[in-house]
């Protein structure tokens, strides 16, 4: 058949719904490409002439079948027999009863139970539930390693110093001619290095990390502390009170400050319209605690 209309795709689309079927199952010969012409003059219309593809694969296709139901049983069928015939070599499907053994010798692999408890053990908990690591086990470890790295980037650095600064959290000290630009501009590189050890740190012992460069973090905390002392006044008085915006490791040290500071409040990071965060202090919700 011919098929014309403005555009090549508009055609094939046409041509495959009248002989109800895909495009990639129609033998195409274009007669006439489109032209859109100059202000309409010269304009061409895309004529393709068409014929669906006959092979045998698709021949069961062409005969029309009474009812959906009867289209959907014989591709069923049809699929059903390419999945077991590929290149020549019959493909056994599993029965239902071997998958089912399959499924339960991997669950019988994956989890272990004692005879008078009930405790299950799989390969998640090796991951995600570690013994308790004693702090004064690792410094000397995590100090040589925190050396070799230093060793290979191109800071000079002299003093660098791993100890215990309570039962869950290593305390690292870093000092030397070049501290100041380990802490970069705005603590650009300070937050850098301590998300680092963190997740370093944290994943393969289980600990905190409280890192110290040249005493910037103990100025910080003297700094944000200052800062936080009206702000702690007023939700005193007024039972609630919030932060301006606050970047990096100083909404760390304020979160915990007031924290502490409020331990009956609740106290969380917010986000500001223009991303930046800010912390709140109130009440809790009783309704939903």
């Amino acid at each position: 058949m011919r098929v014309e209309a403005s555009s090549l795709e508009e055609a094939y689309s046409k041509a495959a719904k009248e002989l109800s079927c895909s495009v990639t199952e129609l033998d195409l010969q274009v007669l006439q490409y489109p032209k859109s012409g100059f202000l309409g003059i010269g304009k061409k219309s895309a004529i393709v002439e068409v014929r669906r593809k006959i092979n045998a694969n698709n021949q069961r296709y062409e005969r029309n079948f009474n009812s959906k139901n009867d289209r959907f049983e014989q591709r069923k069928k049809f699929d059903k027999k390419e999945r077991r015939t590929r290149e020549g070599v019959i493909v056994q499907e599993p029965k239902k009863q071997e998958v089912v053994k399959k499924q339960e010798v991997l669950i019988s692999n994956e989890r272990s139970v004692s005879k008078k408890g009930t405790s299950i053990t799989t390969p998640f908990d090796d991951k995600f539930h570690k013994d308790k690591i004693n702090p004064n086990d690792v410094i000397y470890e995590v100090q040589d390693k925190i050396k070799m790295l230093f060793a290979n980037l191109c800071f000079e650095i002299k003093d660098i110093s791993v100890s215990v600064y309570d039962d869950e959290t290593l305390l690292v000290k870093i000092d030397g001619p070049d501290a100041a630009l380990l802490i970069g501009k705005d603590g650009c590189r300070y937050k850098a290095l301590s998300y680092l050890f963190y997740s370093w740190i944290n994943i393969r012992y289980a600990l905190g990390v409280r890192l110290e460069i040249a005493e910037f973090l103990k100025n910080q905390e003297e700094m944000i502390g200052r800062y936080l002392e009206p702000i702690m006044e007023r939700i005193r008085i007024q039972g609630r009170g919030q932060t301006k915006i606050l970047d990096g490791v100083l909404i760390k040290i304020a979160l915990e400050r007031l924290r502490g500071e409020f331990p009956e409040k609740y106290v969380g990071i917010k986000n500001g319209k223009d991303g930046g965060r800010f912390i709140v202090v109130n009440e809790f919700n009783r309704k939903n605690t």
